[in-house]
């Protein structure tokens, strides 16, 4: 369904970029994330396996940044500014985890569900970016990694939590949705803010400017006189 969207942000050059940048941030950041992970687990196979995944986000990073600077560069070659200032990435990916308070089912159940979400997204961006073979290049290498992450963490998964893992994937799903609803419902916050200012201050303010204008009418100009029979001095200069 979101399909044409995906294709009108992608045919953006600027836009394009700003995506690839975003992209190498989100990845380097989970990157670290797992690379904790894999610090505090006491599972020796998992932490085989989470070393594993670390080094392929922060691949994945690398790949996006390095393919986000060259078409920054091939755009400021033809005389184009992409950007008026630093570019900012957006918010795409996985959420921040406090991964030292997490237990491995959790996690697992967490990162399963992710994965999976990001290979069906990088799935669509391999094929909306066909008229770039480089960047189609790095999203089939990418979705390789995603989908074997998509299906350790789900093995795993069910290794360590045999009786109840279904439940942790679905109390995962529906943690995203949450905070998926949280992002959504900021949006439109700020944007009701925002029009609800707007409209005050086109609408309370003019009345209050038009009686200030009458006041200053009534106000005469000059110095004020002050009365003849004031003996003491002013405490203050008001």
């Amino acid at each position: 369904m979101l399909r044409p969207i995906h294709r009108w942000i992608w045919s953006d050059h600027e836009r394009r970029v700003r995506k690839l940048l975003a992209f190498g941030e989100v990845e380097t950041d989970g990157g670290r994330d797992i690379l904790r992970a894999a610090e505090v687990t006491p599972d020796p196979l998992l932490r085989r396996l989470y070393l594993e995944h670390a080094i392929d986000e922060l691949h994945h990073g690398v790949l996006f940044r390095e393919r986000g600077a060259a078409l920054l560069r091939a755009r400021a070659l033809q005389g184009g500014t992409l950007f008026n200032s630093t570019p900012l990435p957006g918010g795409h990916g996985l959420d921040d985890l406090c991964v030292a308070n997490e237990p491995d089912d959790r996690l697992l159940a967490f990162l399963h569900v992710a994965e999976k979400a990001a290979a069906g997204r990088f799935a669509i961006y391999k094929e909306i970016v066909d008229d770039d073979p480089s960047t189609r290049a790095i999203f089939e290498e990418v979705l390789r990694d995603e989908v074997f992450h998509m299906n350790y963490t789900y093995t795993q998964l069910t290794r360590i939590a045999p009786t109840h893992y279904r439940r942790r994937v679905w109390w995962a799903r529906a943690s995203r949705l949450w905070k998926r609803y949280l992002r959504v419902a900021a949006g439109i916050a700020a944007v009701f803010g925002a029009t609800v200012l707007t409209a005050m201050y086109f609408v309370l303010l003019p009345p209050f400017a038009w009686l200030a204008k009458r006041s200053e009418l009534r106000e005469p100009s000059g110095w004020a006189p002050i009365s003849g029979d004031r003996r003491h001095s002013p405490s203050s200069q008001y």
